[in-house]
């Protein structure tokens, strides 16, 4: 079993059209986390692409190609690339640009994107939402396979026999999908024989075992075999050295943030005792002790049987030190006792 650390790279919104000190300083962060993920033995490290002024990455390729020049084994991954609002021969050719600075550690999670400020952005209709990500994927996919390239579709320009280039260390480069929790998701990864990120983030996780399920039936209808997918799961997280320090430094973050985008979606106010109650044994967010963490991974292990976990931060107003001290905790303390627990090296 795999396990990583997401971020969004958020940031408070500066308002400024230059000298954006808070997001220069951001940035320093992210390296400074990364680097230290690879130092205590961690496998992944993600950013996520936003358009959005509380989001500091934009374009997780040019973040991880300076993490890749200040790390040596981690894997390097988005998360998510909005691949429906962007070119599939420039993802591509930007992440074998990642791979050959990484020695062969880019990863691709390419999803349809929770938020659609993309969209708009770069000329494209909301209405094509799912039809963009189907074509995309399938270009993506064939890009990766192929160095001279014939390729048409509806939304983009086609291809006749040209070269994308460059090509990447690694045969071929890694495809996820992510999802939100969306059965057209988990047919789609399946149908395709392609690793799968389920986002576990507000929901109860035992809700998401019919789409795991899901995943792998239709993997095996395909001729794939079930045994060999990739599942991760995605979720919220914060560790510190007990329960009550973990909640307290955590909430007020989380509270803002969740407000801001529930504001926008029309989602009632996050208060104290539904955020306590999402952090029970049963909830999706790993916010606690060392030893509470470890129980709630073994638990949605027994739910998915999952090959990676991945703790999203949620840095928000926290200091950076105590961030700092969650991922070592995390995997100094935790990702020790669950590969022992599993019997997992």
């Amino acid at each position: 079993m795999e396990f990583g650390i997401s971020t969004f790279g958020e940031v408070q919104p500066e308002g400024v059209s230059g000298n954006a000190k808070e997001s220069y300083l951001r940035m320093q962060e992210i390296i400074a986390e990364a680097r230290l993920a690879d130092a205590i033995g961690l496998d992944v490290y993600a950013v996520g692409e936003h358009h959005r002024p509380d989001f500091v990455v934009s374009s997780p390729e040019v973040v991880l190609g300076a993490i890749a020049a200040v790390t040596q084994k981690i894997r390097l991954s988005s998360s998510v690339t909005v691949l429906s609002s962007s070119d599939p021969v420039r993802v591509f050719e930007q992440f074998a640009t990642v791979d050959l600075l990484s020695g062969g550690r880019a990863e691709i999670l390419a999803g349809r994107g929770s938020f659609t400020e993309s969209f708009p952005l770069y000329g494209y209709s909301l209405a094509d939402y799912d039809a963009l990500f189907e074509e995309k994927l399938d270009m993506l996919l064939h890009v990766n396979q192929h160095e001279i390239v014939s390729w048409k579709g509806k939304f983009r320009p086609p291809l006749h026999e040209r070269g994308v280039y460059p090509r990447p260390y690694q045969s071929s480069l890694p495809i996820w999908i992510g999802s939100g929790g969306t059965p057209a998701s988990s047919r789609r990864a399946g149908r395709l024989n392609l690793p799968l990120v389920l986002a576990i983030l507000g929901s109860k996780p035992s809700q998401f075992v019919p789409l795991v399920e899901l995943y792998r039936r239709c993997a095996r209808e395909a001729g794939h075999d079930p045994a060999q997918l990739q599942l991760a799961i995605n979720s919220q997280f914060y560790v510190a050295e007990d329960s009550d320090q973990a909640a307290d430094e955590f909430f007020p973050s989380y509270e803002i943030l969740m407000n801001r985008v529930g504001k926008d979606r029309g989602w009632p106010p996050l208060t104290r005792e539904h955020f306590e109650h999402m952090r029970m044994p049963e909830g999706p967010l790993f916010v606690g002790s060392v030893q509470e963490v470890i129980d709630k991974i073994l638990y949605q292990h027994k739910l998915f049987g999952h090959t990676r976990f991945l703790g999203q931060l949620v840095k928000g107003y926290i200091a950076h030190d105590k961030i700092l001290r969650a991922i070592e905790l995390f995997g100094t303390k935790v990702v020790p006792a669950v590969k022992q627990a599993l019997g997992v090296k």
